[in-house]
């Protein structure tokens, strides 16, 4: 404020640019929505206004939104410190700063331009708050007077009544107050006379007349008093008789409109009485309707916001939280399903019927690929753990030795595992394990697929560049780094299901062939994924980062083709074993975790395995 506001406190002198808050610009986290999550955004304070951008180079294409803080309400977040939410009534944009430091400041500019913004502040008082309030003040009086006594005629008179009454009461009172001060003037004058002639008298006893014709001595000796006789109106003209009759009348007319005005309330005191109490129930009953429409407006306007999504505080309960994931993965099969239909589908081949010819393990033998049924399909060359060198071949090896060593395991006898689905050949098995709350159930399935080998299952499993055709889980994925020909590190972000919070996974992926240790072992190949470091794809706040070990095998098991005929796709099944253990971090509630995997699995094992059969009909068997 200017030297010469200050001296003078108009409004008017105030210097609009004096003291002004400075202008804040930086990145802020906000939240978007469901599906996108935080999204990093260029915010502006400017001018009692906050304004964001997609980023700083695109200002000039204009602000994609923006907040008046003038009724702005600010709230940091209870738990997160580096989160705070701004409020205009049903409109809350949801902030992350880089860190705790970063959120003071940006909640003290606010403030600050907030107070500035003239309401509140001293400035907007003097400017807009006396007239105002008298002015509503006063419309308000009037209207109530107005409507208390609307029906109430008959007392509204009588108020009338009293209200002459008292101007005339005023008005008498002020009379008979000048004939009380005019009469003690004239009684302290007469007593002054009065010493004043004693005192000549005294001086000058024979003394018959006075020149000024005050006191007169008579023959007798006594004296007369000259001041003429007390007129009837009494001092200054005021008759007080009839001033005092005129009173008594007055403050009768008073009394007498006062015991009518008490007898009319007397008689309408119940039926106020009565429609006070009826008007008290019908606020009562808006103001509940008010509470429960502004709580569904609030649940419905912040539903799907950073408080209702998966954390250790999060609004939603069990209950809501599985429903709502299920409600997303059917909305997700329903986009899957139209997408599919718009696709020529081929006819799926028959599941292998139980007791067919590949039921005994005798008439399976490894059948060595004939060099005219080479593959066109772009696979990996036939390779063994020794030309498969790079920094994580130790790892890959002993991820190989385990799942070799216990994946292919008869879980008949295993009271742990749990047979969770049962579909024709495919059945999956699951082992409930939790650890500090955390689901880590293993869960292992098995399928028989029929006219496909497992090179190619594996093949079609591992390679990145098909991987978006019969994956439907996945957001986007980049391969980080190629370790070999047959090793790559990927990194994956999967589609949110909200309240969720979004996945992402970094890992290793490595295709290998078994080699096998006798003539009767089948043709085996494998592919193991499991999750590694990697500084080009360090952990973020937008997603939680789970952790994986999975692996497929897949064994090719050949009948014998009847005479002199080639093997075709009629003599070939593959044997999928199918691992999983899956930390998926965050606070989703294992009800939820478990439910999902029971419902994902099958349908991913389904769903990949009729992909492979769809490429490879009518193709070269890729051995």
């Amino acid at each position: 404020m200017s030297e010469k506001s200050s001296s003078s406190g108009s409004d008017e002198d105030v210097d609009p640019e004096a003291g002004h808050p400075v202008e804040l610009g930086g990145v802020l986290s906000k939240w978007t929505n469901y599906i996108h999550g935080w999204q990093d955004r260029w915010v502006v304070l400017k001018n009692n206004t906050l304004s964001y951008y997609k980023s700083e180079d695109e200002r000039e294409y204009g602000c994609r939104g923006s907040l008046c803080l003038s009724k702005a309400v600010i709230t940091p977040h209870e738990f997160d410190e580096c989160r705070f939410d701004i409020s205009v009534n049903d409109s809350v944009w949801y902030l992350r700063a880089e860190d705790p430091e970063h959120r003071l400041q940006w909640i003290e500019s606010i403030e600050l331009h907030k107070a500035e913004s003239g309401y509140g502040s001293e400035t907007s008082l003097r400017r807009h708050g006396s007239m105002l309030s008298l002015t509503s003040a006063a419309s308000a009086l009037s209207a109530t007077s107005t409507s208390s006594f609307k029906k109430g005629h008959s007392l509204r008179e009588k108020l009338a009544e009293m209200e002459t009454f008292r101007d005339i009461l005023c008005r008498q009172v002020d009379t008979l107050q000048k004939y009380f001060d005019s009469c003690a003037d004239g009684i302290s004058k007469d007593e002054f006379q009065r010493d004043r002639v004693e005192e000549d008298e005294d001086d000058f006893p024979t003394t018959t007349t006075r020149p000024d014709g005050e006191y007169l001595h008579n023959n007798n000796g006594s004296k007369e008093k000259l001041f003429p006789p007390a007129s009837p109106k009494g001092i200054n003209g005021i008759d007080f008789k009839g001033e005092a009759i005129t009173f008594k009348a007055t403050t009768a007319g008073i009394l007498s409109t006062l015991s009518h005005c008490i007898e009319l309330m007397v008689k309408r005191e119940d039926s106020w009485q009565k429609r006070l109490d009826k008007e008290l129930e019908k606020r009562r009953r808006i103001e509940d309707a008010y509470k429960s429409a502004m709580n569904e407006l609030k649940k419905k306007s912040h539903y799907g916001g950073p408080d209702y999504e998966e954390g250790p505080n999060s609004l939603i309960n069990e209950d809501e939280f599985f429903d709502a994931v299920e409600a997303a993965l059917d909305r997700q099969d329903k986009i899957e399903e139209q997408c599919q239909s718009e696709k020529v589908r081929i006819p799926r081949l028959t599941p292998v019927p139980p007791g067919d010819a590949y039921s005994t393990i005798g008439t399976h033998r490894f059948a060595t690929k004939p060099h005219s049924h080479s593959s066109s399909l772009c696979s990996v060359d036939l390779v063994s753990a020794s030309d498969d060198i790079h920094r994580f071949s130790v790892q890959v090896e002993e991820m190989v030795q385990n799942h070799m060593t216990y994946s292919l395991q008869d879980m008949g006898g295993d009271a742990n595992w749990q047979l969770v689905i049962e579909e024709g050949e495919m059945k999956v098995y699951r082992r409930e394990v939790e650890e500090n709350g955390i689901v880590l159930d293993p869960l292992k399935a098995t399928h028989a697929v029929k006219g496909v080998t497992g090179h190619e299952v594996c093949h079609y499993f591992w390679d990145t560049a098909v991987r978006l055709d019969w994956e439907t889980t996945i957001e986007n994925f980049n391969v980080v780094e190629t370790l070999s020909d047959n090793a790559v590190i990927v990194y994956q972000t999967h589609k949110r299901v909200w309240p969720a919070s979004q996945r992402d996974v970094l890992y290793l992926s490595a295709i290998r062939k078994i080699l096998a240790t006798n003539e009767n072992d089948p043709d085996t190949w494998l592919v193991c994924n499991f999750s590694v470091d990697h500084d080009n794809a360090l952990p973020t706040n937008r997603c939680v980062r789970a952790k994986i070990n999975v692996a497929m095998i897949c064994q090719t098991l050949v009948s014998p083709p009847e005479g002199d005929k080639e093997i075709s796709r009629d003599n070939i099944l593959c044997k999928i074993t199918y691992v999983a253990n899956v930390n998926p971090g965050g606070w989703a509630p294992a009800s939820v975790l478990r439910a999902v995997a029971k419902r994902e699995y099958p349908k991913f094992l389904k769903r990949f395995t009729s992909y492979v059969q769809e490429k490879t009909v009518g193709k070269p068997i890729l051995f």
